[in-house]
């Protein structure tokens, strides 16, 4: 989670639309992994019921709620580094895809 406070001239970038860069991958693929883990994590606790019963949505609301406090982190602390919405949206999207990805290994 550190690299997504590294400056942007530290990242490659590719000459595709903003959306499909290699930060936004990178950010969707690690809120993914991020979301995925921290599913597994809560569900096999055992010592909240309730934080057991309702992991997905824990693990989708901490996960989001993180992503916009790294994004406003970079905007308000880091120099060099600006806080984006496209970012916001990756992040999210990976949490989405974590829940989906855990939902596919264990559920389906």
């Amino acid at each position: 989670m550190l690299t997504t406070l590294l400056p942007s001239s530290s990242m490659p970038s590719l000459s595709i639309w903003e959306l499909f860069s290699f930060d936004s991958f990178a950010h969707a693929f690690l809120f993914g992994v991020l979301t995925f883990l921290m599913i597994v994590g809560l569900t096999k606790q055992f010592s909240y019921i309730k934080l057991r019963l309702y992991a997905i949505r824990a693990s989708l609301i901490i996960s989001f709620l993180f992503g916009v406090f790294v994004e406003l982190t970079q905007h308000f602390f880091i120099q060099g580094r600006q806080g984006d919405l496209l970012d916001v949206l990756a992040n999210t999207i990976g949490c989405l895809l974590g829940v989906v990805l855990f939902k596919w290994v264990y559920i389906w």
